[in-house]
């Protein structure tokens, strides 16, 4: 595959993240999914500007510091910390000899985030998930998101997205 990945030291980029075989696994391990991110965290600083996690994916914004943009390895540690101690699945040859387990799927989408409305879309996007999937009515309700945290915070009304925003009727990064 000829994909280049863009790298911009100090960036803002738009993560998603997929179990493979779309298997339900992140939210029945949630506390086990935070703290990878914790883990890694505390030795590969970046910030979560916003995050939803579903049961077989994750959207994410991270900020990294500057002078660093090494998302993939965050990435390849978080998938690591979360997989131990999980059962293997069923496993393809490829994936055994590369010590895999089966949970995640090996690749991940990116987007750098270009502006300030670039990331209000993307910030909209992770929100709404929960609703365009059908888990809730309400982002609100969502137990594994950001959103209730940044309304909180007055980035967003407590009742906001009842229906999809204009925003990013047009968006499909699944």
């Amino acid at each position: 595959m000829d994909y280049r990945r863009v790298k911009q030291p100090g960036g803002c980029y738009f993560f998603t993240v997929v179990t493979e075989r779309r298997q339900p696994l992140l939210i029945h391990h949630i506390a086990r999914l935070r703290n990878a991110f914790r883990h890694v965290q505390a030795q590969h600083p970046f910030h979560v500007d916003a995050i939803v996690i579903l049961p077989d994916h994750i959207h994410c914004i991270w900020t990294l510091p500057p002078h660093d943009a090494n998302y993939s390895m965050r990435w390849n540690l978080i998938k690591r910390h979360f997989s131990i101690g999980l059962p293997h699945g069923a496993i393809r040859p490829s994936r055994r000899r590369r010590r895999e387990k089966g949970v995640w799927q090996r690749r991940f989408w990116e987007h750098c985030i270009r502006n300030e409305q670039d990331w209000s879309r993307h910030m909209d996007y992770i929100h709404f998930n929960p609703v365009k999937h059908g888990y809730v009515d309400a982002v609100g309700a969502w137990p594994y998101s950001s959103f209730r945290r940044l309304a909180k915070a007055g980035w967003y009304p407590e009742d906001w997205g009842r229906c999809e925003p204009e925003s990013i009727s047009n968006m499909d990064l699944e």
